[in-house]
C-alpha cells in the first residue's frame, strides 16, 4: 500500500478515463491531486466522489489552459507522482475544423510542458502516460487484414497533416504525444522515469455522465448506438478491440508502484484481437441481458458495426499486473445498464 502522504498529480479527471483513474487512487490509499480546468469542473468532480461515498484525500488546482508555456509549475509542487490522461479528444467539434490546432498541436503542448514542470519541480519519480493503440497501429489494419500481431514497444512514424478528419488528427496527436514523451526521457534526463499505457476503446459506466445524450459523445456510444439500432458513421469499420475503464485505471494507478513495475516500458490494455469477439455481438449480448427493455423497443438491439480483426498482444499487461481483461459481455452490460438507469431519472 502506498503511504497516504505521497501525492498524484492527476489530469483529466473530468472525463471518463480520467475520474476512474482518480477514483481508483483514492481507494488505493494515495493523496490526490485533480488538474482542473475550471472551479465549476472541481466541483462536479467533488461532488461526484462524495455522491459515490469514495474517501480519501483529494485537491483541485485550477490550470486553465494546459497547454500554455509553465501552465503545471504550481500543479507539481510537491506531487511524488503524476498520471497524466488528459488530452483533446475528437467527439466534439468538425472535421473542417484546424485539426492540428484543435487535436494535435494541445496534445504535444500539454505533454511537454508538464514533463518540463515536473523536471523543474524535481521531486517527481514517475510519470504515467495515457496514450492508446492509436499511436501503437496503424488505421489501415481495419481494412486491410493482417496477421501482424501488434506489441506494447510498436511505434508509427509521425502523422502529418493535413488530416482527412477528426479520426486521424486524434490518431496523429497520441503518435506525436508519446514520440515527445519518450524524447524527452531519453534526452532530457529528468531524474524520474515514464510508463506508457495503450489502451484500445475503452467501454464501461462513466460516473460523470448524468444524461443519456452524452452517451452519444464517447466510447460507450459504440456500445449504445448498436443496442439503439443509430448508425454511427464516423467509423464504420472498427479494429475488434476494448477494454473496460476499471482495467484501464487499475493499470494507471498499479504502475505508480516502482517497487513492482520497471519504468520505460509501455503497455497494452486491450482483448487480443483474435479472441473472436465482433461489435455486432452487443445485439445477442442486449437480447439475452436485457429481454424486457427489448421487448418493450427500448433497446431494438439491432445495430450493425463492421468489425476488422486487429491483433494485440497484451500478455505483458496481464502478467506484470495480475489481473485478466473483463469480456465484453461485462463492459456491455455495464455500460447498457448505465444507460437505462439515467433514462429512468430522466422519464421521472
Amino acid at each position: 500500500m502506498p503511504d497516504a502522504t505521497d501525492l498524484v498529480l492527476v489530469t483529466g479527471g473530468t472525463g471518463h478515463i480520467g475520474f476512474c483513474v482518480l477514483r481508483h487512487a483514492l481507494e488505493h490509499g494515495y493523496a490526490v491531486r485533480a488538474a482542473i480546468r475550471s472551479e465549476a469542473k472541481a466541483k462536479a468532480v467533488k461532488d461526484t466522489v462524495q455522491s459515490l461515498n469514495i474517501s480519501g484525500h483529494l485537491e483541485f488546482v485550477v490550470v486553465p489552459d494546459f497547454a500554455v508555456p509553465n501552465a503545471f509549475d504550481k500543479a507539481v509542487s510537491g506531487v511524488k507522482y503524476i498520471i497524466h490522461v488528459a488530452s483533446p479528444l475528437p467527439t466534439t467539434g468538425s472535421d473542417d475544423d484546424d485539426l492540428q490546432e484543435r487535436l494535435v498541436k494541445p496534445a504535444i503542448q500539454g505533454t511537454v510542458g508538464l514533463f518540463e514542470s515536473a523536471k523543474r519541480a524535481g521531486m517527481v519519480e514517475r510519470i504515467v502516460l495515457t496514450s492508446s493503440i492509436a499511436a501503437n497501429h496503424p488505421n489501415s489494419a481495419w481494412f486491410e487484414p493482417t496477421d501482424t500481431v501488434y506489441k506494447p514497444e510498436d511505434r508509427l512514424d509521425r502523422i502529418q497533416p493535413p488530416y482527412p478528419d477528426r479520426i486521424a488528427a486524434y490518431c496523429a496527436s497520441k503518435i506525436a504525444a508519446l514520440s515527445h514523451a519518450e524524447a524527452f526521457i531519453k534526452e532530457q534526463n529528468p531524474g524520474f522515469d515514464a510508463i506508457y499505457i495503450m489502451p484500445s476503446f475503452v467501454l464501461g459506466r462513466d460516473d460523470l455522465c448524468h444524461s443519456t445524450a452524452r452517451f452519444m459523445e464517447g466510447t460507450n456510444m459504440l456500445v449504445v448506438a448498436q443496442a439503439l439500432g443509430v448508425d454511427y458513421p464516423q467509423a464504420p469499420t472498427r479494429g475488434n478491440n476494448f477494454v473496460s475503464v476499471d482495467d484501464v485505471a487499475r493499470v494507471h494507478v498499479l504502475s505508480l508502484d516502482k517497487s513492482r513495475v520497471v519504468g520505460n516500458q509501455s503497455f497494452i490494455v486491450s482483448n487480443s484481437g483474435d479472441d473472436g469477439m465482433e461489435w455486432n455481438d452487443t445485439n445477442e449480448i442486449v437480447k439475452r441481458r436485457f429481454p424486457k427493455q427489448v421487448e418493450k423497443g427500448i433497446f431494438p438491439a439491432n445495430g450493425h458495426s463492421n468489425s476488422a480483426i486487429v491483433k494485440l498482444n497484451a500478455s505483458k499487461t496481464e502478467k506484470v499486473f495480475g489481473f485478466k481483461h473483463a469480456s465484453f459481455e461485462e463492459c456491455v452490460v455495464g455500460v447498457c445498464g448505465h444507460y437505462l438507469e439515467l433514462l429512468e431519472k430522466e422519464k421521472k
